[in-house]
């Protein structure tokens, strides 16, 4: 049996029968529903043209936590602490270096003058006969770079005191050295200690000194190592090491006299009774107190 589908006739829309109508109106709107939308490409400036994979992603997120972890490190290990100390200058180190540049460069006539004279220095026997650890420190009056007089013991009635002597600013090692302390002057300071140099130059030249490396702790004079002379550090220059610093005119002129006399480049740990704590004396001037030493024996006190 077949069944002819009977077609419609466009022209002429058939209205007797309305139910039949709003039927084929309901499953015209479902079948519309049912239609899958179709996929629109996005609009050309939300392009993507590099994606970024989710790893990459994760690795940069990762990234980012390490340099705020990191940064916060940082910041915890600069905070200020009682048991921190800042990092020390290898003053040795530095000698060192200052010596075989000297040994590379001077004659050896001139070598073998100097290294003769700390030999005599040293066979004197001045640093068994000077102060030393346990002992009283000496008073004694000193002058500012502006020639006011400071009394020695005024200067550990509040705490202790590193005292450092240098020969003078004309000599690379002082230098080094004061440079180093200066370095150091934080940690020392947090201890409850102070730094005060001490010189046999002029109160102008120790100015000089103070403000060509820039210090910030006491430069103090001691007109003709009279200080010095009472903590027994005081020499002689051996004639032929004399005659070479003549030339130059160098101790006349810092010292304002010809007596060709320095100190040993010594420093001292007074306490506050006035006791020598920590002592270093060397007849070799191109060897100096190492600033971890002078920390670690203020530590001890």
């Amino acid at each position: 049996m077949k069944f002819h589908q009977r077609h419609p006739d466009h022209s002429h829309p058939d209205h007797s029968h309305p139910v039949k109508a709003l039927l084929i109106g309901l499953l015209v709107l479902f079948c519309a529903g049912c239609q899958e939308p179709i996929p629109q490409p996005p609009p050309a400036e939300e392009t993507i043209a590099d994606p970024i994979s989710a790893e990459e992603v994760m690795e940069k997120k990762t990234d980012r936590d390490d340099q705020a972890d990191s940064v916060e490190k940082s910041q915890e290990d600069d905070a200020p602490s009682a048991e921190s100390t800042d990092a020390l200058p290898n003053l040795s180190e530095k000698l060192a270096a200052r010596k075989a540049g000297f040994a590379q460069k001077a004659p050896e006539e001139i070598r073998k003058i100097y290294a003769d004279g700390m030999q005599q220095v040293a066979n004197s026997g001045i640093t068994e006969s000077a102060k030393q650890v346990g002992d009283s420190a000496p008073g004694g009056e000193l002058k500012s770079p502006a020639e006011e007089t400071v009394e020695l013991s005024s200067l550990w009635a509040e705490g202790p005191v590193v005292l450092v002597w240098y020969r003078g600013g004309w000599c690379p090692y002082c230098n080094l050295q004061l440079e180093a302390m200066q370095s150091s002057l934080p940690t020392i300071k947090r201890l409850g200690a102070k730094v005060v140099a001490l010189t046999p130059e002029l109160p102008p030249k120790a100015a000089a000194t103070q403000e060509k490396l820039r210090i910030g702790f006491q430069v103090l004079s001691d007109p003709g190592n009279e200080l010095a002379r009472k903590f027994g550090l005081v020499y002689k220059l051996p004639p032929e090491v004399a005659e070479k610093y003549k030339e130059r005119g160098t101790l006349e002129e810092y010292n304002g006299d010809d007596s060709y006399e320095l100190p040993l480049s010594a420093v001292y740990i007074v306490d506050t009774e006035g006791k020598i704590r920590y002592a270093f004396l060397d007849a070799d001037y191109t060897k100096r107190a190492e600033p971890a030493d002078i920390v670690a024996a203020l530590q001890a006190l």
